[in-house]
């Protein structure tokens, strides 16, 4: 378990998919994140949880290449791409579901899954997309606008595997979905993780967090306050839920 301030080692980092650290970044004269530090290893499902306004975004937008850090590092598969613009994080393998979903309300769903697709042998493809969300095949025409939020959310993640991503980043994937929905969801993201893809989740929700997630981390006003793999989350839980106030 880490715990606030110490550094991720170089044999450590060496393991990681993304290694951000010392990052600090925020928005005109408002400073949001204070020398964050966050490791994603390859393979494996990891969690960053806070309150609203503690910097959960603000982070994935800075190692998305949304904004740029005022000082730190980011690195991916080993390479510093720190500030580098969105296009060239997407062609690093990273792939984002944003708060908000941000689907193409006038392209049907077939042309938002190939808008930004990037083919790869062996792939997501549009006919895999299909079979993982029956939904979204018998809504294949439809436009963007024209799908319920939850519809929605499915296009989003799937036009996230279409640009087959080495990390999956979700930011408040599930909420304010039908429970179906959320189940659905769950169940995708669980068979993403037996197929080794890496994912970062950004999500309330600690019951299916606890089935999915190998390592979590907790941030703070811009600072991570904790973190540790699935054994230190359930040895102290009730620790970790203090900072989240649930």
């Amino acid at each position: 378990m880490r715990r606030r301030g110490s550094p991720i080692s170089g044999a450590a980092a060496m393991d990681n998919l993304v290694t951000i650290s010392g990052l600090h970044a925020g928005y005109g004269n408002a400073q949001v994140l204070f020398g964050v530090d966050l490791a994603l290893p390859r393979g494996q499902v990891s969690t960053l949880m806070g309150r609203n306004g503690m910097g959960k975004t603000t982070t994935i937008r800075c190692l998305m290449g949304l904004l740029p850090p005022t000082a730190g590092e980011v690195r991916i598969g080993g390479t510093d791409m720190t500030g580098a613009p969105p296009y060239t994080i997407a062609q690093a393998g990273l792939g984002l579901v944003p708060e908000g979903r941000h689907v193409f309300p006038s392209l049907s769903v077939s042309e938002n899954l190939r808008a930004t697709a990037r083919a790869v042998p062996g792939g997501w493809t549009e006919a895999r997309v299909f079979d993982a969300f029956p939904r979204l095949a018998q809504r294949r025409r439809n436009l963007g606008f024209q799908l319920s939020g939850g519809e929605q959310q499915m296009l989003a993640i799937a036009r996230a595997l279409m640009t087959n991503p080495d990390l999956l980043i979700l930011d408040e994937a599930t909420e304010g979905l039908a429970p179906l929905l959320r189940e659905e969801i769950w169940t995708m993201l669980f068979r993403l993780k037996q197929d080794g893809l890496s994912i970062l989740l950004v999500d309330k929700n600690l019951q299916e967090l606890s089935r999915i997630s190998d390592r979590y981390a907790v941030i703070e006003k811009g600072e991570i306050v904790w973190s540790g793999d699935s054994a230190d989350f359930d040895a102290q839980r009730a620790h970790v839920e203090s900072f989240l106030h649930l």
